[in-house]
C-alpha cells in the first residue's frame, strides 16, 4: 500500500472522527456512534498498513480511546432506553440542507412527501409490514382520499398493509416505531422549501434540498403502543 494512500486513509478517518466528536458534544449520540465506528475501521485499517512501531502504538491508543468512547456512548443510550428516558434533539436552521427523511433516520402532511417517506421506509427498513396513518380530514380536497386509496394500494402490492385514520383534533405531528423509537418534527413531513425550478439543484436529492427552520426531537420508549 502506497504512502499516499495511507495518508489518504488516515485523513479520512481524522475528518468522521472529528465529526463523530461534534456530534457527540452535541448530544446527538446515535449519530456520532455511526461516525465512531466508521472512523475507527478507517484507522484500523491505516494500522495494518504501517509499521513502524511507535506509530503503531500511537494508532493504537488512539484506536482505544474513541473505542471507549463509542462503548461509553452505547451503554448511555442502552440505559436510556432501557428507562423510557432517551431523547435527542435536532435544529434545523432555515435554509439548512442534508436534512432528507433518509438523514432524519441514520411533517403538515403533504400527500406526495407522505408517498415519498413510505418509499423510504421500504427502502431502509425491509421488514416494515403496516404502517399507520392518523391525519386530518381535508373536506375540500377531494384528491386527499382517491390519493390515500391509490398509496395504500401499492404498499399492499409491496406486503405493506397502509391503515388511515382520521380525526378533527389531532395536533402532533409524530412518527412513532414498534420498536419503541419515537420522532417528533415541529412542521410535520413538509419542513422542505420550494425548489427554484424543475431543474435546480436539490429537486432530486432531498439531501441538497433548502429546509423551514424547524425542531427535530428524537425519543426511544419501552412503554409505546405497539402500531
Amino acid at each position: 500500500m502506497t504512502h499516499n494512500h495511507v495518508s489518504g486513509m488516515e485523513a479520512s478517518a481524522v475528518s468522521v472522527l472529528k465529526r463523530a466528536v461534534e456530534l457527540d458534544q452535541s448530544g446527538r449520540f446515535q449519530e456520532s456512534l455511526v461516525c465512531y465506528q466508521e472512523g475507527i475501521q478507517l484507522l484500523m485499517d491505516v494500522l495494518k498498513a504501517v509499521r513502524e512501531d511507535s506509530k503503531r502504538g500511537h494508532y493504537r491508543e488512539k484506536i482505544k480511546g474513541y473505542m471507549d468512547r463509542a462503548e461509553q456512548i452505547k451503554c448511555h443510550v442502552n440505559k436510556l432506553k432501557e428507562d423510557g428516558k432517551y431523547h435527542e434533539q435536532i435544529k434545523i436552521a432555515d435554509d439548512a440542507t442534508g436534512y432528507s427523511f433518509e438523514t432524519l433516520l441514520n411533517l403538515t402532511l403533504v400527500l406526495y412527501n407522505f408517498l415519498r417517506f413510505s418509499e423510504m421506509l421500504l427502502k431502509s427498513m425491509g421488514n416494515v409490514k403496516q404502517i399507520h396513518l392518523l391525519t386530518s380530514q381535508d373536506e375540500a380536497d377531494n384528491q386527499q382520499t382517491s390519493a390515500l386509496a391509490e398509496i395504500k394500494e401499492s404498499l399492499s402490492s409491496h406486503g405493506v398493509t397502509l391503515d388511515v385514520e382520521y380525526s378533527s383534533t389531532i395536533h402532533d405531528r409524530e412518527i412513532r416505531f414498534d420498536n419503541g423509537w419515537i420522532i417528533k418534527i415541529g412542521r410535520g413531513l413538509d419542513y422542505f422549501k420550494r425548489p427554484k425550478g424543475r431543474f435546480s439543484i436539490g429537486y432530486c436529492d432531498y439531501d441538497l434540498r433548502l429546509c423551514h427552520e424547524t425542531t427535530v426531537d428524537i425519543f426511544h420508549t419501552k412503554h409505546t403502543k405497539t402500531l
